[in-house]
């Protein structure tokens, strides 16, 4: 009986060893795809005009393009791999070619760890996080920001805007859309949705669509939609395609009017943390919006 016992753990042992040396260093585990994708880098790839990866630096990976200034920057732990740290800081950059001509239906996808700073008898202010520029100008052809001067710094609600600046010969059409927190009785009779979006001071993924052929602007937080829908719909729902006023230049972390040196008090440099910026030509479809958050969130 000891003999046979010795044999078995002998046999166990062999096998065990040739399943290790089966599994080769040039061998990988392959994941099971989430949403159809392997990867974050394969959602929207056609479409994908620019990305920030902010891991260790601030090149834009598809032009290899470096910021032409830097203002608070330094980098740590982020959303996935390394991020962004602003400190009262910004990234302001050259023109770069894919993103200096207008795309009609635009995507901003960006990760964010950002804090209120406002509420009643506070000098609140804020928080520019990704722009494209317009010359003379605080806000820029399209804008993802989060209005950090609403609430005091206790407080978790965190209200996301999402701005565009349409050309319209010499004149701007402004578009808008927020999450709202909490509409009252009559907003809600009147078609209003709400979303406290609990994400102050923690990393939170959001994105921001623009679709020209229904001038529709829709904002996400965690693969979730959280914007007002009676704000979604603009120009009556007819087509509304994006018109830049250029030159446009990327700004991560602030206004235009504080890198060219001119801006107003409420006008400053960011407080926040920020990671895998992302800019497509097209609208995501929400299932996307979802996949995107769930890879990068499993650092895919």
């Amino acid at each position: 009986m000891k003999t046979n016992k010795i044999l078995l753990k002998s046999m166990i042992l062999v096998s065990s060893l040739a399943f290790l040396a089966s599994c080769g260093d040039d061998d990988t585990v392959s994941l099971p795809p989430i949403g159809g994708y392997n990867s974050a880098d394969e959602v929207g790839a056609a479409d994908l005009v620019a990305h920030w990866p902010l891991d260790g630096n601030g090149i834009e990976s598809k032009s290899n393009t470096s910021p032409s200034n830097t203002v608070g920057a330094t980098y740590e732990g982020g959303a996935k791999g390394q991020g962004l740290k602003l400190a009262n800081g910004y990234l302001a950059y050259p023109e770069i070619a894919a993103l200096s001509s207008t795309m009609p239906s635009m995507t901003i996808s960006l990760w964010a760890k950002v804090t209120n700073n406002g509420g009643e008898g506070a000098n609140g202010r804020p928080t520019m996080l990704f722009n494209l520029d317009r010359p003379n100008s605080w806000s820029g052809n399209i804008n993802l920001m989060a209005e950090t001067g609403w609430y005091p710094s206790t407080n978790d609600t965190l209200v996301m805007k999402g701005l565009v600046n349409i050309k319209n010969g010499m004149d701007s059409n402004n578009q808008d859309v927020i999450n709202s927190p909490k509409p009252n009785a009559a907003d809600l009779a009147d078609g209003h949705t709400g979303n406290a979006n609990k994400n102050g001071g923690k990393w939170a993924h959001y994105v921001a669509t623009w679709d020209a052929p229904t001038g529709k602007f829709v904002l996400y937080a965690n693969g979730q939609k959280i914007s007002n829908s009676k704000f979604e719909v603009r120009g009556g729902g007819a087509a509304l395609p994006l018109n830049f006023f250029t030159p446009t230049k990327p700004i991560i972390g602030t206004f235009s009017t504080v890198v060219s040196g001119t801006p107003d008090a409420w006008q400053t440099p960011a407080q926040a943390n920020i990671d895998e910026i992302r800019v497509y030509k097209k609208a995501l479809v929400a299932s996307d919006v979802k996949s995107l958050y769930d890879l990068e969130a499993a650092g895919r």
